[in-house]
């Protein structure tokens, strides 16, 4: 009586009932002590538990009618040693979470808590595991201002009572082993914090969620795909991509095609009928709009929430990566849309996730985007910067992914990025520069171009902020190439005029010249140009409908002639009429009309004039790939250039500066339509 009377006036025997036990292992479990050992359980739903015996069961005796019991024997018991709970009549035998002692290395906790942890999604999150022989699996997560962190799920009725996790000291790191639980149980994170503040959290690191609108990760969900593209892989690391060419087809998933239902089409059936699109159509690429897991549909995939999982819309994580080793397999290479400049604020996920302000910044003026409604990472903080880089890392490695597209850079660089006069605070000289984001993005290029050779970082960047596809040794960000929004948005500014008012703006053409070569640039006709009223590419062009066909032909056929790797958003290419709608499929009717029909056989045609053309694509950054003819001919709004490569063809070479030789070609544009003169001598 007096040992019980003991136990019960100790006072993490509250701590523990009242949810607040910062340490569970100290309490819960086998321990050693004076006359003995002891195993204390706390389950409010068990009506008794027991311990496996070799004698048979030895019934553990209630000390607290909350559900706290305990075991006290002589001898130390065989481990594992196995529990016998009896449930409403049902009986069912589990190990005891406490008898596994936490597994994370110090080494792996330094590395996470410096921001040098790039592989961060093999420490945190979920993940099935045997320890001792014993199958379960091992949850951690971040969580630095808690006073008490549990797993809850299907598989304990979401009560935060009963899996309180292990502290790893000052690390912020919580970790817990729990044995028998089905892969694929649906969990999340209770967190009680410092402040009295209990919330209820998805994983940062999950590698799988449930389909929305449920909001809950999968335990333990690995890839198991077996890959099946080692010959593109060992082709990618040696690929000269600065020459070689490279032409996206950009897709959002969800409407590229839908069945007649207006189900989406899993990751499995675009690959089935993707494929063998863009390889007829002559695309080297596609880039994938986000498909990390996200909650609303009409976000596109940009207010992400898992960015370590492949959105359970489309289908399994397996599904993704059969996608793209099919896409490798028939020799083209895939793309994701990136965001790690802000995450939404949807109260399950990252935002203030331990009750304070942990991935975004307390500050508003720092840490709030006014024009999204969403919160911007704080690129400062260690741990903020492990949990990004290993979502880089995570992508490439595990889905061997060919590269990213990093969204909305500009909106990282820049502390006064759409906001007014008294919205924002300078950096500490005094500037509008993020000096955190800087570093963040030069980490991420440096680690990509280190461990994934070939693989390329594309920057949606729209200011004249220098160097950003510079080497970071030379001062420069470090991305392989920007996409030329002043080249785009000059273009469309142009064409959309009528002809008669062309000669008047001929300069939007040929001002780009002036900086084309300052960056690696690739010049995009994305889903931004076609989305919130802007209309389509077609519709943007002028005159009746014979004239917006002629006229969308000749941008196509410009944007093919330029300078620079190409993209265009799904859709374009044959001349959708009606702006992108995401709750739709393409309008794909519009091939059985000639006009439109017509776009699509030129665009054909054209990407393979680029992809077959080396004077298209080898000197796409280099001065040397491209010369005036005429570039002042305002009069008739007509430009003509030269476009050079690096072959050397016998019958067909040229000499610039009196040294190189080049196979020379020309295309010659107006403002009508295009035509090539072919080959000079």
């Amino acid at each position: 009586m007096k040992k019980n009377q003991r136990i019960k006036t100790d006072p993490r025997t509250n701590l523990l009932l009242q949810g607040r036990l910062h340490d569970p292992f100290s309490y819960l479990g086998l321990h050693r002590e004076l006359d003995g050992y002891v195993i204390r359980v706390f389950n409010p739903h068990a009506g008794e538990v027991a311990l496996e015996a070799v004698q048979g069961d030895e019934i553990m005796q209630r000390i607290h009618p909350a559900g706290l019991f305990e075991w006290h024997g002589v001898g130390e018991p065989p481990r594992p040693y196995r529990l016998r709970l009896t449930e409403g009549g049902a009986q069912r035998l589990i190990h005891d979470p406490y008898s596994f002692l936490p597994q994370i290395s110090s080494f792996d906790l330094h590395l996470f808590n410096e921001g040098r942890l790039h592989q961060g999604y093999r420490v945190l999150g979920s993940h099935a595991m045997q320890i001792g022989g014993i199958p379960g699996v091992r949850f951690a997560v971040w969580a630095p201002n808690a006073e008490r962190v549990s797993v809850v799920g299907e598989f304990n009725r979401w009560d935060g009572r009963i899996h309180p996790m292990a502290a790893h000291g000052s690390s912020g790191v919580w970790e817990l082993f729990i044995p028998g639980i089905e892969i694929g149980a649906l969990y999340k994170f209770e967190i009680f914090n410092v402040a009295g503040m209990l919330l209820t959290k998805t994983d940062p690191y999950a590698g799988a969620f449930e389909m929305r609108p449920g909001t809950a990760a999968r335990a333990g969900v690995e890839i198991a795909h077996a890959w099946q593209d080692g010959e593109w892989m060992a082709r990618r690391d040696t690929w000269d991509w600065l020459h070689a060419p490279l032409n996206a087809y950009e897709i959002h998933a969800g409407s590229w095609k839908r069945h007649p239902d207006g189900s989406f089409y899993t990751y499995r059936e675009l690959a089935e009928h993707l494929i063998p699109y863009v390889k007829d159509m002559g695309y080297t690429h596609v880039e994938l709009m986000p498909v990390s897991e996200h909650p609303l549909d009409e976000s596109w995939g940009y207010q992400c929430t898992g960015y370590f999982a492949a959105t359970s819309r489309f289908g399994s994580p397996d599904d993704l990566c059969y996608f793209i080793d099919s896409c490798h397999r028939a020799g083209i290479g895939v793309f994701l849309d990136w965001v790690p400049a802000h995450f939404p604020q949807d109260a399950f996920a990252l935002a203030r996730f331990d009750g304070t302000a942990l991935y975004e910044h307390e500050d508003p003026r720092l840490g709030f985007h006014q024009d999204w409604g969403t919160h911007i990472f704080n690129f400062g903080r260690n741990e903020v910067k492990s949990f990004l880089l290993s979502s880089a890392h995570y992508w490439l490695s595990q889905y061997h992914f060919d590269g990213l597209r990093v969204d909305a850079v500009a909106s990282m660089l820049y502390l006064d990025y759409s906001r007014k006069h008294g919205e924002w605070l300078p950096n500490k000289y005094g500037g509008r520069e993020n000096l955190d984001a800087i570093d963040f993005l030069r980490e991420l290029n440096i680690m990509v171009h280190e461990a994934f050779p070939g693989a390329l970082t594309l920057a949606e960047e729209s200011t004249s902020w220098p160097a950003v596809s510079r080497p970071v040794y030379l001062g420069g960000l470090g991305f392989s190439m920007k996409w030329n929004m002043g080249w785009m948005n000059d273009t469309l500014s142009f064409m959309r005029l009528d002809p008669v008012h062309r000669s008047y703006h001929l300069n939007q053409l040929t001002f780009s010249q002036l900086y084309a070569y300052t960056e690696n640039f690739a010049l995009p006709f994305s889903h931004d140009e076609v989305v919130h009223g802007k209309g389509s590419l077609l519709s943007k062009m002028p005159g009746d409908s014979w004239q917006k066909f002629a006229n969308l032909r000749l941008l196509l056929a410009y944007q093919a002639a330029s300078p620079g790797k190409k993209l265009n958003f799904m859709g374009n290419e044959f001349a959708q009429g009606r702006e992108w709608a995401s709750r739709h499929e393409l309008e794909w009717w519009q091939l059985e009309i000639g006009q439109h029909r017509g776009v699509h056989s030129m665009m054909r045609d054209l990407n393979r004039l680029y992809r077959d053309l080396p004077a298209l694509h080898q000197l796409d950054f280099e001065q040397a790939g491209f010369s005036w003819i005429d570039c002042q001919d305002a009069a008739h709004s007509l430009l003509s250039f030269v476009r050079r490569g690096l072959g050397r063809d016998p019958g067909r070479t040229g000499t610039v500066d009196g040294a190189t030789l080049f196979r020379r070609d020309t295309i010659t544009a107006s403002g009508g339509d295009m035509v090539g003169s072919g080959m000079m001598p």
